[in-house]
């Protein structure tokens, strides 16, 4: 019998698969018996390799009845007590077999569609307070909906031959400041508000050069190139691709920007604290949690480049002792609210409410 089953469908690598993985690997190593359930072939199924056990399903799209079949035989077989899904697929296509013990708990890290993926488990998780809200607003029961944050893995400072290295790759001056972003370009990560705002940013700030460093992929990478040439940007930005690790690229930075404008929670935010960078984000519903306005972050209003140019242009001229205040003050955030300890202390006694067997992983 395993203690825990956890099973994501993702086509893609995000925030969200980011904490899967980094969480199936914590209960693993606590010594627990756990199995991960995925995709054939997806990102997560290739990173995750033979660190944790694995299973793989197809998981299609739509109503996949084989897939369902196929999960309902191996909790069968494999008798877990708890059975975690993340997000709508995985949810809506995981059915306990009727003679189950098992208790199926959905996470959720966003405002999704409630009506047909997710109203068949037995309990609600959301990784924000805004998201239980909001399950609770569409009839899930509210004492079933658990509020538990993310954690993000606590970063070493990296040697400066390492930095100076990787700037050289870059092509990036030695003394220059560099603002870094990251995530998918799709419409709502707001990367053309950022592009926007960077063209109102002086190129130079008390004798510095600013450089902006991008990492991310999607759809909008032909349209977000080409408003970048449309505003000569080139010498002074970075593209470097889609990052499974961007921890050497948040060590790279001195400022960390979320140009967001739809951001459930913000695993970047957590991550830039983690890496003791100041960060200047969009009010978004995640951030608004998050983030305690000038003292561990920057808020600046929702798709609008010019104040979020004015913000960048403030905190770099305001210079390195302004930055790491603000860092520091989010570091202390992140360790008070969002450590792997705290995440998974909170996790195992849900299970252990949920479900009493699982107490001290037995």
């Amino acid at each position: 019998m395993i203690h825990s089953m956890h099973i994501i469908g993702s086509r893609q690598m995000g925030g969200a698969e980011q904490f899967y993985m980094r969480f199936v690997r914590a209960i693993d190593q606590r010594g627990l018996n756990v199995l991960a359930v995925n995709r054939p072939g997806c990102p997560v199924n290739t990173a995750m390799n033979e660190t944790v056990p694995q299973q793989t399903i197809p998981m299609r799209n739509g109503w996949d009845l084989l897939s369902v079949l196929k999960i309902r035989r191996l909790i069968r077989n494999t008798g877990p007590l708890i059975v975690q899904t993340y997000m709508g697929r995985a949810t809506r296509l995981t059915r306990l077999p009727r003679d189950s013990a098992a208790i199926h708990v959905a996470r959720l890290g966003g405002y999704f569609k409630i009506k047909g993926y997710y109203q068949h488990a037995h309990a609600w998780v959301g990784n924000t307070r805004g998201i239980c809200d909001y399950l609770i607003r569409e009839g899930l029961a509210a004492d079933r909906v658990y509020h538990i944050g993310n954690f993000v893995e606590l970063s070493s400072p990296p040697a400066e031959t390492a930095l100076q290295a990787r700037r050289q790759s870059l092509q990036i001056p030695a003394d220059a400041v560099v603002l870094f972003s990251l995530g998918r370009f799709v419409d709502y990560k707001g990367f053309d508000d950022l592009l926007s705002a960077f063209a109102r940013v002086p190129r130079d700030i008390h004798g510095r050069p600013v450089i902006l460093v991008i990492a991310g992929d999607g759809p909008f990478k032909k349209s977000l190139h080409q408003l970048a040439r449309q505003l000569a940007l080139a010498p002074r930005l970075r593209w470097i691709g889609w990052q499974n690790d961007p921890g050497p690229y948040y060590d790279l930075a001195d400022v960390f920007v979320c140009p967001s404008r739809h951001e459930p929670l913000g695993n970047v935010i957590l991550e830039a604290w983690a890496h003791r960078l100041p960060v200047i984000t969009t009010r978004t519903q995640g951030a608004l949690e998050l983030v305690a306005e000038e003292e561990s972050g920057l808020l600046v209003e929702i798709r609008d480049p010019v104040a979020l140019a004015a913000c960048m242009t403030t905190l770099v001229e305001a210079g390195p002792a302004a930055w790491q205040s603000l860092a520091a003050n989010g570091l202390a955030s992140l360790k008070q609210h969002h450590t792997e300890e705290a995440v998974l202390k909170a996790y195992l006694n849900l299970y252990a409410e949920l479900q009493p067997g699982t107490a001290d992983g037995k």
